[in-house]
């Protein structure tokens, strides 16, 4: 893994000048919690903001003008030391949930790095948002968690560190909801294994960004554990309660014995997480993850954290008004979300290519038109086989279908486009997505306009045999689900 350290737009030099402006480093910038957070700092004009992200092809070019960039990574101390200089509040929104290889190690490794380069560059203060819970009962994310607060929080004499601890955090695209609303929708008689009784205490992503927010200016330079959270409840509470606030009654049959592991295998199917993170999700929910401090109340005694039913309300109208900021698969930490060189098609690559001509019809439509595809609008004609496709991809551990996308009009580099992931977009002209989807090797789909033409082209680099003999036998079945969707897309082109 290769990693970079570009500051971009506006150096420190050219930013504005003055002891007003608190320099701020956002880490996690690109994921659920993370863009959030941004725009609420970006709204500050007390803040000097710097983001620090793996791939800054991810931050949209209409915040980049307001803001540093500095692209790298926690294991690399260079970048990370870059990025923290001159640095007085850091964000840590980093966890490695859903990565490859001993995630613990990576946690406890990154958390590491990042206090000793903060201590190094003189910053005053670290503010990270883990889970509740407690370590004697604690899943083996949550004591990651857990873990890595201990760790940012070992360095008192040299450095503030305020670690929240969230539980159910209730709010649009967020992994937790997503779970929450697709069994409600989905599931008109719910099984209710015994664990589903644990109690926790959901939070509202508004309160966990005005925690988060105001924790900058806290005044008191001791460390703090503050553990945020509405009124406590179970998830079997969530659940009906959700339903009833989407209109929908529900049925509940308690069943004896129901692993997490088999729950998890059965949400894959249901909702658009995968498995990795589900099976995280639901091995917490075996543990409580309840407050064990007063400390909220007590240092942010102006914030009331509202109630799960209004959450959960604001949630679904931001996801029926297409106002979702973010989704839970913005991280790039995950590999299921990563887009870092995705965009780079080289090797010994297999195409078909279909050719369209416009036809009067304005580039700019055409290219508005393909920014359309998937999600709830499918993709034109033979939806059936792209279901199929999805199903099987399901089956073999794959995101399937059913992930849709953010938005249905708006695409942005890196979001989640059913089991496309977009890597590339060049106004006007081009629209890259690479699969993910299980395969015998690696496959893009780009639409690009090009004069007056249209030109679909479908790639693909295959791994070994087996790779080559897959794309052969599905070569008749691309040719028909592609012209379709080239047709498909100039068509729509026509009444935008």
């Amino acid at each position: 893994m290769h990693f970079y350290s570009i500051i971009s737009n506006r150096t420190a030099d050219e930013m504005p000048k003055g002891d007003v402006l608190m320099k701020i480093l956002l880490t996690g910038a690109t994921g659920y919690i993370g863009r959030r957070l941004k725009e609420k700092l970006l709204q500050d004009p007390e803040v000097q903001l710097r983001l620090f992200v793996r791939n800054e092809k991810k931050v949209r070019g209409q915040f980049r003008a307001q803001m540093e960039i500095s692209e790298g990574s926690t294991f690399d101390k260079k970048s990370l030391g870059n990025a923290l200089r001159g640095i007085e509040v850091a964000y840590y929104l980093i966890h490695s949930m859903g990565a490859k290889g001993d995630f613990k190690k990576l946690d406890r490794l990154s958390a590491e790095y990042f206090l000793n380069a903060c201590i190094q560059a003189d910053v005053q203060k670290i503010i990270y948002l883990g889970g509740l819970g407690i370590k004697d009962t604690a899943s083996k994310h949550l004591l990651s968690r857990i873990e890595t607060g201990e760790i940012l929080s070992s360095r008192p004499e040299s450095i503030q560190t305020i670690w929240f601890r969230a539980g159910t955090i209730i709010g649009s695209g967020s992994a937790s909801f997503e779970i929450i609303r697709n069994i409600v929708q989905k599931l008109p008689v719910i099984l209710a294994p015994k664990w589903i009784r644990t109690k926790t205490q959901p939070i509202g992503i508004t309160d966990v960004l005005e925690y988060l927010f105001q924790a900058k200016d806290l005044e008191t330079k001791e460390n703090l554990k503050v553990d945020i959270g509405s009124e406590q409840m179970s998830f079997r509470d969530l659940l009906l309660k959700a339903s009833k606030v989407m209109g929908l009654k529900r049925l509940m049959i308690p069943v004896p014995l129901m692993t997490p592991n088999f729950s998890s295998y059965g949400l894959i199917f249901i909702s658009p997480i995968p498995y990795s993170i589900a099976r995280a999700l639901v091995q917490g929910l075996k543990s409580e993850t309840v407050i064990q401090n007063q400390n909220a109340a007590k240092f942010f005694p102006e914030i009331q954290p509202e109630a799960y039913e209004k959450a959960v309300a604001r949630a679904i109208s931001e996801i029926e008004h297409n106002q979702v900021i973010s989704h839970w698969c913005d991280s790039s930490s995950q590999e299921q979300c990563d887009v870092k060189g995705k965009d780079r098609i080289t090797g010994t690559v297999s195409t078909f290519q279909i050719s369209r001509d416009l036809n009067h019809i304005s580039g700019e439509k055409v290219y508005e038109s393909a920014l359309t595809v998937g999600g709830a609008h499918g993709w034109f004609q033979h939806n059936w086989l792209w279901r199929l496709r999805g199903f099987i991809d399901k089956i073999l551990g794959g995101p399937g279908l059913n992930r849709g996308r953010r938005n249905p009009v708006e695409l942005r580099i890196g979001d989640s486009l059913d089991f496309w992931k977009v890597v590339d977009l060049k106004k006007g002209r081009r629209v890259l997505l690479f699969a993910q989807m299980k395969l015998p090797g690696k496959a893009w789909l780009e639409f690009s306009i090009q004069k007056n033409k249209l030109i679909q082209t479908s790639y693909f680099l295959p791994k070994g045999l087996w790779g080559r003999v897959y794309w052969g036998l599905t070569l008749p079945f691309h040719a028909l689900v592609f012209k379709a969707l080239a047709n498909g897309i100039l068509k729509k082109a026509q009444s935008l």
